[in-house]
């Protein structure tokens, strides 16, 4: 049962890929031409090369952004059904909030949220 019902996810998620490919093949524009191929970003022409190394700070603030996110994502429906919860519930998602406290915390000790 489960096998049938993996295979047909499968080849209509395929289907649906080559699909669209061959849809945008065949309807989307043709032109080509140098200007298409450069860098572009908010209307400024760039200068210089566009392969230049970001620093990792950018990428770890960008994690704590993201997991503090998901963090608020995990918690909306907790905070809609709360009063349907017993306190087993209630204790959980106080582990929960300790763990993420700690875990700001503990980045905001070894500097990560400082911008340099």
């Amino acid at each position: 049962m489960y096998f049938t019902l993996f295979i047909t996810v499968l080849v209509t998620a395929v289907f649906l890929v080559v699909a669209a490919y061959v849809i945008a093949k065949l309807i989307g524009p043709r032109t080509y031409n140098k200007v298409k191929g450069e860098p572009f970003e908010c209307g400024i022409p760039t200068h210089g090369s566009s392969w230049i190394p970001v620093g990792v700070g950018y990428y770890l603030f960008a994690i704590l952004f993201l997991m503090f996110d998901v963090e608020t994502l995990f918690l909306y429906p907790w905070a809609v059904m709360v009063k349907d919860f017993g306190p087993l519930a209630i204790v959980s998602i106080g582990f929960f909030l300790l763990v993420l406290v700690f875990g700001l915390a503990y980045a905001w000790r070894k500097g990560a949220l400082e911008w340099k």
